[in-house]
């Protein structure tokens, strides 16, 4: 795997993994009972993204090092998924 190839894989999961994380233990403004004039009642309280973005970072980087540690080690190769698949 090169530079870039390892900067994509992060990238893809970092965002992957935000998506995911983001609607974990979220509260709605109808919910909290405090609609700001002017949006939706379903918009989120508090996101809590500084949060969420910390927690997203340590996740990716352990699913990272798992992939990385699969393709440096040979446990699954390009010919493998082209038996399984091609």
């Amino acid at each position: 795997m090169s530079i870039t190839g390892a900067f994509v894989l992060y990238s893809m999961l970092w965002f992957l993994v935000l998506f995911v994380l983001l609607p974990i233990g979220q509260k709605s403004q109808a919910d909290a009972g405090e609609v700001v004039p002017g949006t939706p009642a379903g918009a989120p309280h508090e996101p809590q993204l500084k949060k969420k973005a910390l927690w997203t970072t340590v996740i990716s980087a352990i699913l990272w090092g798992i992939i990385a540690f699969i393709i440096f080690a040979d446990i699954i190769t390009r010919a493998d998924l082209e038996r399984m698949f091609g």
